[in-house]
């Protein structure tokens, strides 16, 4: 996998049924959608009919929620066949799905579950990337799910084993930056340090969301604007990893279009001016060590 041969889609928000009719009329100013797989893999229907219709204003990517590719079930082959029909029909960007298992023995937990941290899971889950990505004849993305337990069995961090996985299965991580958050939070780890061991090289796309806070713990619902803790860390992100694709996601109590689209404009705003403080160091004769289309700082330390 070669960073530089994605696309640089900007920046963009997740589809979502609720918004349908506005995208369709009024072909908002965003960059790009991301759409959910396993919402477009029917046999036709409506779901269909609007995903034609934005194809033919915008870039997508497909990110699927149901791959478990952390899982020791077989791997379904009719899934990733249907998957694969789908993408040759609109031609995504990439895609993507979680590091994760959702179900065994052939039961779906319909929830994203997360791995022990150690060697063997690395094996095993990379041997799986490598199989899928030669199915669907491309390179795909894994993200990093919020977690709300850990395994005694872990012998590394989180960070560490996420990039042990996309270097063995030589495939790219779609970086969830609210998941960073929570589970920071939730399991007591520094949040930077993890945007700063993640491998530059790997990191195609961005998640940024908002999520429930329960006092206690944190739980990555997607139902609330994206706090400022987060921004930051996006910020920080922003300055190591450079020019990475970035998509706001919002599941439920979903509010109007404009909103995510403020939030997607937010995010620009973020990168734009992390981009002019870098051009302004070089001006000066300051040339730091840099990665992405449109390189920042590697060795910020906010």
């Amino acid at each position: 996998m070669n960073r530089s041969e994605f696309p640089s889609l900007g920046f963009g928000v997740g589809l979502r049924r609720q918004h349908y009719s506005h995208v369709l009329d009024e072909h908002p100013a965003v960059d790009w959608f991301e759409v959910i797989s396993e919402n477009f893999m029917v046999e036709g229907g409506r779901a269909l009919e609007v995903l034609e219709a934005v194809r033919e204003h915008y870039p997508i990517a497909m990110h699927g929620v149901s791959m478990s590719i952390g899982s020791t079930d077989p791997l379904n082959r009719k899934y990733l066949r249907q998957l694969q029909d789908l993408a040759r029909r609109f031609e995504p960007a990439w895609i993507s799905d979680h590091l994760c298992w959702t179900g065994v023995g052939g039961r779906n937990l319909h929830d994203l579950i997360p791995l022990p941290y150690t060697e063997e899971a690395i094996r095993h889950v990379s041997a799986r990337i490598r199989q899928v990505q030669e199915t669907l004849e491309r390179p795909m993305l894994i993200e990093n799910v919020s977690s709300y337990m850990a395994f005694t069995d872990s012998t590394m961090t989180e960070w560490e084993f996420i990039s042990a996985i996309a270097e063995q299965a030589d495939c790219g991580i779609l970086l969830d930056i609210n998941n960073i958050f929570v589970s920071a939070f939730n399991h007591r780890f520094d949040a930077n340090e993890y945007i700063d061991a993640v491998p530059a090289e790997r990191v195609v796309q961005y998640h940024l969301a908002g999520h429930s806070d329960h006092g206690t713990y944190l739980l990555d619902t997607h139902d609330h604007p994206i706090r400022d803790e987060v921004w930051a860390l996006y910020e920080r992100a922003a300055r190591r990893f450079g020019d990475v694709a970035t998509i706001i996601e919002w599941d439920d109590n979903i509010p109007e279009f404009a909103v995510l689209a403020s939030a997607s404009e937010r995010a620009r705003t973020i990168f734009n001016k992390v981009t002019s403080e870098h051009d302004a160091r070089s001006r000066n004769g300051r040339s730091p060590q840099a990665t992405g289309k449109h390189p920042v700082s590697a060795d910020h330390r906010s």
